[in-house]
């Protein structure tokens, strides 16, 4: 059941009422009008739903994908996005603090996750947040920011601490935690940048796939003979990286899989730690 007069208008990012698994899944984008109608279409299952002040949440099928009346879509970063990107800093300050407390390895710094000690949540927050660049897999070419709200010892206390920039193209990007120039025979992926940064205490070079359907889609690198998948342990994570794996393996490349108890390795070590 979502509360749709609990948030404010903008762009947020939610659990899906469908297929949420709770916790920091938050898998659905809730998009809120100034005159309180709002859609939300979750980008694993599919869900979407509409909800009109006077008419309340109408459900809708999910081969019906709804018409939005927003700008136009980035397909590449747009210009104000690369001034940001440049505005950013090499990691440090609670950005470092966040990534300490979360058990992560700290990756290079040409690699495309650095922070921001101001930046402004669509509910009217702000804070430092971590700022990831998204990249196209196969052409290196800037396509959106990935912005996570943190504090010294977790995440902001937000609905949606993490949300990529509204109206850029996601699709077909990663987020590169080491330059190419580090991926040479190997490589690790993971959904998140938290679960790639654990992989990275024991494989790297490391990239973060953002979700799982990019996971699934993950295409076959040329030169990279070797793939480790850090699989979250839940039914769309593995199977995301079951499918990664089949169309590596049909490709003649080795690649491992990642099992635990816990729902992905960063889960693993902060139970480590308790």
């Amino acid at each position: 059941m979502i509360a749709w007069t609990d948030y404010q208008a903008g762009e947020h990012r939610i659990e899906c009422p469908s297929c949420g698994r709770g916790g920091r899944d938050k898998t659905a984008g809730l998009t809120i009008e100034y005159g309180g109608e709002a859609v939300l279409h979750c980008f694993r299952c599919s869900h979407v739903e509409y909800h009109r002040p006077e008419r309340g949440a109408v459900p809708r099928v999910p081969s019906i994908k709804p018409v939005r009346a927003t700008e136009r879509k980035h397909q590449t970063l747009s210009d104000w996005g690369r001034a940001f990107w440049r505005d950013c800093q090499s990691l440090g300050g609670v950005a470092l603090q966040y990534l300490h407390s979360r058990r992560c390895a700290i990756p290079p710094q040409d690699g495309d996750l650095r922070w921001h000690p101001v930046v402004k949540h669509p509910t009217g927050y702000t804070g430092p947040a971590l700022v990831a660049l998204v990249s196209d897999i196969l052409t290196n070419e800037p396509l959106s920011l990935h912005r996570t709200w943190v504090t010294p010892t977790g995440k902001a206390d937000l609905n949606t601490p993490r949300l990529p920039l509204a109206n850029h193209a996601l699709k077909g990007g990663c987020i590169r935690l080491w330059p190419n120039e580090a991926v040479t025979y190997g490589l690790g992926i993971a959904e998140g940048i938290e679960t790639a940064l654990s992989l990275a205490h024991g494989y790297q070079p490391v990239w973060a796939t953002i979700d799982a359907g990019h996971m699934a889609r993950f295409p076959v690198l040329a030169g990279i003979d070797s793939l480790v998948i850090a699989q979250d342990q839940d039914h769309a994570g593995m199977s995301a990286a079951s499918t990664c794996a089949r169309r590596w393996v049909v490709a003649g490349r080795e690649v491992l899989l990642t099992r635990q108890a816990a729902n992905d390795l960063n889960d693993v070590l902060l139970e480590a730690e308790a």
